[in-house]
């Protein structure tokens, strides 16, 4: 996955390949067919964002609150860490407010099956 590498925030050894942002296809799949469900950018998602994460009755497919100003971004970025970010994997989310705009966020399109 692509994340820092390195000391950071002083130097990105890059041993990845990347220093910023990669191409989709960059890292082999998941067992699902999916690339880059952690590291590269955090992913906005359609949930709005709540500190204490969903009810245990809508893990399958969690919503969030239905108010909100902020919506949840999940999966790390390139600038993530071992020294400092624990949250580069897919179950890991933040709250974003929708006026942010950051390198390291951005989306994925998906469409039920």
């Amino acid at each position: 996955m692509n994340v820092w590498q390195g000391a950071f925030p002083r130097e990105n050894t890059c041993d990845d390949g990347w220093y910023g942002t990669c191409p989709v296809e960059a890292f082999p799949p998941n067992g699902f067919g999916l690339h880059n469900m952690t590291g590269n950018v955090w992913e906005w998602c359609r949930d709005r964002f709540s500190p204490g994460g969903p009810a245990a009755d809508a893990r399958r497919n969690p919503r969030g609150p239905e108010r909100g100003t902020r919506r949840s971004a999940r999966g790390g970025s390139y600038l993530c860490h071992d020294s400092y970010c624990r949250r580069y994997r897919v179950s890991a989310r933040q709250g974003i407010a929708p006026d942010s705009s950051m390198g390291n966020t951005g989306f994925r399109c998906a469409r039920d099956a």
